[in-house]
């Protein structure tokens, strides 16, 4: 069996063909594929080459592990799972019986035991591809507006592009307990010095509408007197 040619495209593309058809295509592992070189398994899904060169997913024994084709060759048929055991260490020749030594207190060394060397394989875990997480929409962000023009004070809410309340007209001492809400500085002495004005404003009318109300209230007497 020679093992040290990797698959072809065409051979990828037959494999693809028998995946499809229902069967699953016997591979032998070349050299490249490294301590498992020589061995047969059974391709049973190729995956996106694009994200990963190990893209042909073979079942050996009871793993499923990825491989690129270079680490792979087409089976030749009649050919079965050959397990490759390792060979049996040569056990260590007794030593030499020597003969028994008359001194005292001569403590006796063991003979060191040997261990065997451990063969490890090295398993090439499946490429995974990056889920991108979703994050969920929040609620549109909610907007009141507090505003000041032409002597009233309104208040509007919006919430994204949907108005929630168009502007209405509020009292100046509920703008100002709005205002109180807001602890920014600047913010409540600019409201208070608006409402200063305005109250100066209103005072300035209300004597001036007083001293003409005076002046009607004496005319009407003078009239009532030239009867």
């Amino acid at each position: 069996m020679d093992a040290g040619q990797g698959l072809s495209t065409s051979e990828v593309q037959s494999i693809r063909e028998s995946l499809a058809a229902g069967r699953k295509p016997r591979v032998v592992f070349t050299a490249a594929a490294g301590q498992i070189a020589g061995q047969v398994g059974q391709v049973i899904e190729l995956t996106d080459p694009e994200v990963s060169d190990e893209f042909v997913v073979v079942r050996f024994g009871r793993d499923e592990l990825p491989f690129s084709p270079a680490d792979l060759a087409v089976a030749p048929k009649g050919v079965t799972r050959r397990v490759v055991e390792p060979k049996p260490e040569p056990e260590p020749e007794p030593p030499a019986v020597a003969a028994p030594e008359f001194v005292l207190d001569t403590p006796r060394v063991p003979a060191q035991r040997q261990e065997e060397p451990k063969v490890e394989q090295t398993e090439k875990p499946p490429a995974r591809r990056a889920v991108k997480a979703v994050k969920p929409k929040g609620p549109a962000g909610l907007t009141v507006t507090l505003a000041y023009g032409d002597g009233e004070w309104t208040v509007a809410a919006q919430q994204g592009s949907k108005a929630l309340a168009k502007p209405y007209v509020v009292k100046p001492a509920e703008a100002l307990k709005m205002v109180a809400l807001v602890d920014v500085p600047g913010v409540q002495e600019a409201v208070e010095q608006i409402l200063g004005t305005e109250r100066a404003e209103a005072e300035q009318q209300a004597e001036k509408l007083r001293a003409e109300l005076a002046e009607i209230e004496a005319r009407l007497a003078e009239l009532r007197e030239a009867r």
